[in-house]
């Protein structure tokens, strides 16, 4: 991936500051305020991507009205901002911020520290809905022993950034670092919880399953490392409910060890996307429609 010059990268990273700035200096509630009103201007006023997002819901929902797509279109995109918000303020959200905005956190942190107390780690499967951050911040501040995996961002200033707004408790993997796979898998033998999202474009064929009225061809990657060291699949979503997130722990799926563990990573692949499509069916409002990287798009020839 190439690198940006010093001076866009710095221009990027001013602008990425001057933002976290103002977002900073107003009160939270205040900040996400701006960012409803802003996602209804662009998504009505600016059509910011609209004609493309209402196709994608329309197409996945063809039961909505015109109105009822467009409000999941607005719902969705001031979604976004949040956790754009939120992101920036990452810093301040400590456990008391986390006590008081995401429900029943302890309810569910202790349920993956008992899960975790198993010995054979967690695999932590949710998708892009709600703030998917901050199901990993609440759960790392509640003390459950959680690792992810990001991608080095193209921008090193912004890539330093982000890696201080993950803040503690939240250990982060390089993603295409060479002993990546090596480093997850002795990770879940120490009892740590892998956060991971199931990606739904992977370019090569892998697992096929119905989601959101088409066919999604998704990795079975985040499987794959459970039925590797025997880990336990925990599938949850994260949504917005009146000014608060919520946890929902739709399952938790455990691989077979009689069974090989291809056959079982596939089959614990289709049964969390099969969770998680019924998750986004009931509350539409909380997917990323937005970002193509997210979109069903047919499977490249091998």
């Amino acid at each position: 991936m190439a690198k940006k010059s010093k001076g866009a990268a710095l221009a990027e990273y001013a602008a990425l500051r001057g933002a976290c700035a103002v977002v900073n200096a107003v009160p939270y509630p205040v900040a996400c305020a701006a960012a409803k009103a802003l996602a209804w201007t662009l998504v009505n006023v600016f059509r910011f991507k609209r004609r493309r997002t209402m196709e994608r819901i329309r197409g996945c929902f063809p039961e909505k009205t015109e109105r009822e797509a467009g409000r999941i279109a607005v719902k969705s995109l001031a979604n976004v901002l949040m956790s754009a918000v939120e992101m920036i303020r990452a810093p301040r959200l400590d456990l008391a911020w986390i006590e008081r905005h995401v429900k029943d956190v302890h309810v569910y942190a202790e349920r993956l520290k008992a899960i975790a107390a198993e010995g054979r780690g967690v695999v932590i499967m949710v998708p892009h809905s709600g703030n998917w951050y901050m199901a990993a911040w609440a759960m790392a501040r509640c003390g459950v022993p959680l690792f992810a995996i990001a991608a080095r961002q193209r921008n090193p200033y912004i890539d330093a950034w982000m890696n201080r707004q993950y803040g503690e408790g939240l250990e982060v993997v390089e993603r295409g670092s060479v002993r990546v796979m090596a480093e997850i898998k002795a990770r879940l033998k120490k009892g740590r919880c892998f956060a991971i999202l199931p990606d739904l474009r992977v370019p090569s064929p892998d697992v096929q399953v119905p989601f959101l009225n088409g066919t999604a061809n998704v990795s079975h990657g985040g499987a794959a490392f459970a039925t590797a060291v025997g880990a336990p699949v925990v599938v949850a979503i994260m949504r917005r409910e009146r000014g608060m997130h919520v946890f929902d722990h739709l399952a938790t799926l455990r691989p077979d060890p009689k069974k090989g563990r291809k056959e079982e990573a596939v089959r614990l692949t289709r049964e969390a996307m099969a969770l998680i499509d019924a998750a986004v069916h009931k509350t539409p409002e909380h997917w990323f429609w937005y970002n193509k990287r997210w979109l069903l798009q047919p499977v490249a020839p091998r």
